[in-house]
């Protein structure tokens, strides 16, 4: 029997940690989100939404599974996407 070869999607599951978010610290989850919402150097409230806001709408992805953190151990880098 042949294995089939690694795809791209493939190895980067296999280089990434899923990180329960029930798990961290309420105020480590709320720094993680912060960061993750301004990474692009929005200013939340010039569109019609506040920081606090903006984090409570990702923690409501997590909560509901749309959502996951995911460590990455190549770059050693924290991310939130959206679950498959």
């Amino acid at each position: 029997m042949s294995q089939q070869p690694e795809t791209d999607q493939d190895q980067t599951k296999e280089n990434t940690v899923i990180i329960p978010f029930r798990d961290l610290d309420p105020n480590t989850l709320k720094h993680l989100l912060q960061e993750f919402v301004t990474r692009d150097g929005c200013d939340w409230d010039e569109r019609g939404c506040s920081l606090e806001e903006k984090v409570e709408q990702v923690m409501q992805q997590l909560y509901s599974g749309r959502a996951q953190i995911i460590f990455d151990l190549n770059s050693e880098t924290t991310n939130l996407v959206a679950s498959s």
